[in-house]
């Protein structure tokens, strides 16, 4: 089988966030034929309909590379009750030009990480949200909350607690599913 590729959104911008941590975790767990990569949304410029005129070379970038993608997976911390701002620009940037969205399509799913017990519940709420209205299948379930994460990761940065682990390789393979069922045809 050929390898699935999964670009993976990071909702944070610091480079030691937990957030990323679980991206990393995420990457190194993901069973065949999964292939998961984060795509750096960091140098985006924020949406403006009038840098369409000249698009900036990173948003030509960044729509190209979300296009190639067979699927996504937003990671995201919760800001004020929802996703952080470097995350909805870079939905609103794959999303643009009208009738020219990246996301179209795409199988997605959502985990959202936080040190407390909500974990993230209104941004992953509101991040799906946005993308089922860019017509990207979110999957249902499970749904994927991780509290707690600044107690979940050793000295080293690697994922520590086995039952995490074991969550997380449990919601990649029901992602993998997703993918298959919902993705577009694959040539063999």
């Amino acid at each position: 089988m050929s390898e699935v590729d999964v670009a993976v959104l990071v909702g944070s911008l610091r480079k030691e966030s937990w957030t990323r941590k679980v991206a990393r975790a995420l990457a190194e767990l993901a069973p065949a034929p999964l292939v998961l990569s984060i795509v750096e949304i960091g140098d985006l410029a924020l949406y403006n309909p009038d840098l369409e005129a000249d698009t900036p070379a990173p948003w030509r970038a960044f729509r190209a590379r979300i296009r190639a993608a067979d699927a996504v997976l937003f990671l995201t911390p919760e800001y004020n009750r929802s996703v952080p701002g470097v995350l909805k620009n870079a939905i609103d940037v794959g999303s643009r030009p009208p009738g020219q969205s990246a996301w179209n399509g795409k199988p997605g799913a959502v985990i959202s990480v936080a040190p407390g017990s909500l974990a993230g519940f209104g941004a992953n709420h509101h991040l799906r949200q946005a993308m089922v209205f860019l017509n990207v299948p979110m999957m249902p379930m499970p749904e994927a909350y991780v509290g707690g994460v600044d107690k979940l990761f050793d000295a080293s940065g690697e994922l520590a607690v086995q039952s995490t682990r074991e969550f997380l390789a449990k919601f990649l393979r029901a992602f993998a599913v997703w993918i298959e069922r919902n993705g577009a045809p694959r040539a063999p």
